[in-house]
């Protein structure tokens, strides 16, 4: 099992006051040396204010705040966890990526998502109805980009077009794809190299506009049904990473005892197919980001090696 540490989102509004005497830079050492495997970083450029007051949150640019990891880390990976496709030209996005991924020395994975929210698609210019085809044209653009191919689309063709420097990686920084609807399994299993999906109440997806994703079990079953179509397809399995759902008790509670409790049920989420783990402390400051993410390193992270 290998461990995603997600930025705490609700750090970005009270950056300031919540770094303390630290940095971003700091704060991605914290997870390196805590045994982390991943870092990463979520994307909403243009939030708009009812999603805030609801429990939405702000996002650092994802390609600026992860170039500042990449420069103050060695070892950890580096995620978008996710990158809205409709947001931006699938090309300037490749360019970014694979900036990132040779400044880092091939630490690149690319969680990428559809997207959900209207008014911060109708902000950026996007096309909200869209989205979906949008990201799925994206990805094979992309790829051609970074393999020095012509791309004859029909979305987003390129002809006699160069992207350097291409990435370090040799196929291009692995792509995962985020959400539990039909159409996000079937990204994953036909144009990507992991899944990203998101346990949540109903309650909660009736937000997100995304399906309920309740229990190990049903998460298992979905994952199985998934790599058995890469294994008739000849494709590799696919990673699968994901939010345990212990989690609320880190907003609740005690670090220590989250990682105590996910300790417990790792063995189940392995069973189910899950690779990585990704977890987001809700500490408050910087010095009890460090005290959290060394308690989660102790109990969790080293134990499971």
């Amino acid at each position: 099992m290998r461990f995603n540490l997600m930025f705490p989102m609700r750090a970005v509004k009270h950056y300031e006051a919540w770094r303390g005497d630290g940095d971003l830079g700091t704060v991605a050492r914290i997870a390196e040396e805590a045994g982390f495997d991943g870092f990463s970083m979520s994307d909403h450029p243009f939030p708009e204010q009812n999603w805030l007051s609801t429990g939405g949150h702000h996002a650092f640019d994802p390609f600026v705040s992860l170039g500042f990891v990449a420069a103050s880390t060695r070892r950890i990976k580096l995620l978008t966890y996710v990158l809205v496709g409709g947001y931006r030209n699938p090309y300037l996005s490749a360019k970014a990526i694979a900036s990132l991924d040779v400044l880092s020395r091939g630490r690149m994975i690319v969680g990428m998502g559809a997207g959900y929210l209207r008014p911060e698609f109708e902000v950026l210019g996007a096309d909200f109805e869209a989205r979906g085809k949008t990201l799925e044209a994206s990805i094979p653009a992309m790829r051609a980009a970074w393999a020095g191919l012509d791309h004859p689309g029909p979305a987003f063709p390129a002809e006699g077009h160069t992207m350097l420097p291409a990435p370090v990686q040799p196929a291009g920084p692995p792509i995962w794809i985020g959400g539990n609807s039909v159409a996000a399994r079937r990204r994953a299993v036909t144009l990507a190299d992991g899944w990203i999906p998101m346990g949540q109440s109903r309650e909660v997806a009736k937000i997100t506009g995304t399906p309920a994703l309740e229990t190990v079990s049903e998460l298992a079953a979905q994952v199985r049904a998934m790599q058995d179509r890469r294994t008739s397809a000849g494709q590799s399995p696919l990673d699968v990473s994901f939010v345990p759902f212990e989690s609320e008790q880190l907003r609740h509670g005690d670090a220590g005892d989250f990682a105590t409790q996910v300790r417990k049920t790792l063995d189940a989420y392995a069973d189910a197919g899950v690779s990585w783990i990704t977890i987001e402390p809700a500490s408050r400051g910087l010095e009890a980001f460090r005290r959290d993410v060394g308690r989660i390193g102790e109990l969790l992270v080293s134990p499971a090696r």
